[in-house]
């Protein structure tokens, strides 16, 4: 279960809830609201964590810096799953022998200056630029990344990490973003939810209770289709985050991003997905006789 979030009290005074708005798109419909509440649909009072998975560290920042910033602001538990381990974001030849230590100082540098929990920042450890090589799951031989279980995987990882956290809503960038580490990842995380739902391999621990929401974030590349959620924030939020992503003093190209960030103002988009696992009465009403 998710670690309860502890924050600091003054902390709290600081972060309101009145520096983020939301709106939503939805039916022709334009919802304005400050509450999470009235914009993410079923809503759990008191039962709320979100779970970010990040293809590389810095990816949840990016794209959704601003969000985490409010999820911390109502104190929902905030958890960040990176996936990879940055081994290929080396930028000069005197880093690529320990690019995945720096990559780990700054993501926890990253992380921690928003306010999230050192505990809360959990590592999958597969290669860098490699994923494609670790789809599904499969027992693990020695050297294969990410053992857990006596297997290895994206799904095996996954599963285990959203059973152990059981996240009521994951964002993850959108599966139209080029880097194939993305894609990857976008894939093999929705697999690994319906497997998270159901009673295969309890040795990964207990199922989900209920689906989590997932929405997109978008990094490098536009969404597939246009996205339903606007995050508008205020100037200092946008700092904060802005601050976040120059955490990674390692990736120098990285100031394009930034220069994209600060260009657009405090502001971030989601796709709610709508994911939702497959039933035959969905569609009952689409033929029936009118």
């Amino acid at each position: 279960m998710p670690k309860t979030q502890r924050q600091d009290p003054l902390k709290g005074l600081y972060k309101m809830s009145s520096d983020f708005q939301l709106v939503k798109l939805e039916n022709n419909k334009r919802v304005v609201s400050e509450n999470f509440a009235d914009i993410l649909a079923d809503w759990q009072p008191g039962k709320e964590c979100f779970l970010f998975v990040t293809p590389h560290d810095d990816d949840a920042i990016l794209g959704g810096g601003l969000m985490l910033d409010m999820a911390l602001a109502n104190n929902i538990p905030v958890y960040i799953l990176c996936v990879t381990d940055g081994s290929a974001g080396y930028c000069t030849l005197e880093e690529k022998e320990n690019i995945i230590e720096v990559r780990a100082k700054e993501t926890y540098d990253c992380y921690e200056a928003m306010g999230v929990p050192t505990d809360n920042i959990v590592w999958m450890g597969f290669p860098d630029g490699q994923l494609s090589q670790y789809l599904g799951r499969r027992e693990a031989k020695s050297g294969d990344p990410s053992p857990i279980q006596g297997y290895t995987g994206l799904v095996n990882s996954f599963v285990f990490n959203l059973r152990k956290i059981q996240p009521t809503r994951v964002f993850l960038p959108t599966n139209a973003d080029l880097h194939p580490d993305h894609r990857a990842t976008h894939s093999e995380l929705l697999i690994s939810l319906f497997h998270a739902m159901g009673g295969i391999w309890p040795e990964l621990g207990p199922s989900l209770p209920k689906l989590p929401s997932v929405y997109e974030l978008g990094v490098y590349c536009d969404f597939p289709e246009p996205p339903q959620i606007q995050l508008k924030s205020t100037p200092e939020r946008l700092e904060s985050k802005v601050n976040g992503i120059l955490k990674f003093v390692s990736q120098t190209q990285i100031a394009a991003l930034i220069e994209n960030v600060r260009k657009s103002g405090p502001y971030e988009y989601y796709r709610d997905l709508q994911f939702a696992l497959y039933s035959p009465d969905t569609y009952h009403e689409r033929f029936a006789e009118k």
